[in-house]
């Protein structure tokens, strides 16, 4: 396949973690792919290295989704490489990792610093690739959170940026087709460097025990993991859009009871 013919994939927050696995896995589908990264430079230019060991061609640009003119110049960056844009993966993210109960621990800004990454980031995002995206068509993915779903997690602005994330995407759903596609995978707890750093390595270690414990399926999913789901909506589920797929191992089923177990009867 010629490099005009290659299809191009722009993953946000693809320097480590979820977004890098995405990246290279798109790689490995013969994508050229943009490395988005705000302050690990050396990191997304080893993700590039990586997918550039796959055969295609990737960049890699430095953007703050939460500001306009980064996410325009990042789709600007990527039209003058590659004249066409196919994918987005909308996996940047910010939290502020706060237990709930310490409700002073989060204040106004906080909100809105996360909101700012977490809801506005994937609508500029989208907002900038549409008109080119439209021409080909295409598939946009949005990394959202179990919290969004049951509104536990790293924090309550996180859990509720999440929760709009999810809505924004049946919102958007009805724009963007016929020639696009818009879908949300919902991981639930990942074994990322992203966690470990907001936790501390004791509590991180404590933590994947206790949740993989109660777990149908008994693991925490990698990054690999989630990052196939996020690359499979981009190139199967062809009539899928506006849906919200949870890909978390059972957590949100909650406990077996024992009354449909059996036990205690």
């Amino acid at each position: 396949m010629s490099n005009d013919e290659r299809k191009v994939a722009i993953v946000t927050g693809s320097a480590t973690g979820v977004g890098a696995a995405a990246a290279i896995m798109l790689a490995e589908k013969n994508c050229n792919v943009v490395i988005n990264y705000t302050r690990s430079k050396d990191d997304a230019e080893e993700t590039a290295a990586t997918c550039r060991e796959k055969g295609v061609e990737a960049i890699t640009f430095q953007a703050d989704v939460s500001e306009d003119k980064d996410c325009r110049a990042m789709v600007q960056a990527t039209m003058d490489e590659w004249g066409r844009i196919d994918y987005l993966i909308n996996n940047a993210a910010r939290t502020k990792f706060n237990p709930f109960p310490q409700m002073d621990g989060v204040n106004k800004q906080d909100f809105l610093d996360i909101y700012a990454v977490n809801v506005v980031g994937p609508y500029q995002m989208i907002r900038a690739v549409e008109p080119h995206m439209r021409k080909n068509g295409g598939a946009i993915v949005n990394d959202s959170s179990i919290g969004g779903v049951t509104g536990i997690a790293s924090s309550i602005p996180y859990a509720a940026s999440k929760a709009a994330l999810n809505l924004m995407t049946k919102s958007l759903a009805h724009v963007l087709g016929p020639e696009i596609r818009i879908n949300t995978v919902v991981p639930g707890m990942i074994q990322t460097r992203w966690l470990k750093g907001g936790l501390g390595d004791d509590d991180y270690e404590k933590m994947l025990a206790a949740t993989a414990e109660g777990l149908p399926l008994k693991k925490v999913a990698t990054a690999e993991e989630v990052a196939e789901v996020l690359v499979w909506f981009l190139f199967g589920a062809s009539v899928v859009t506006g849906e919200t797929l949870i890909v978390d191992s059972g957590l949100h089923l909650g406990p077996f009871p024992p009354y449909a177990s059996g036990e205690g009867m």
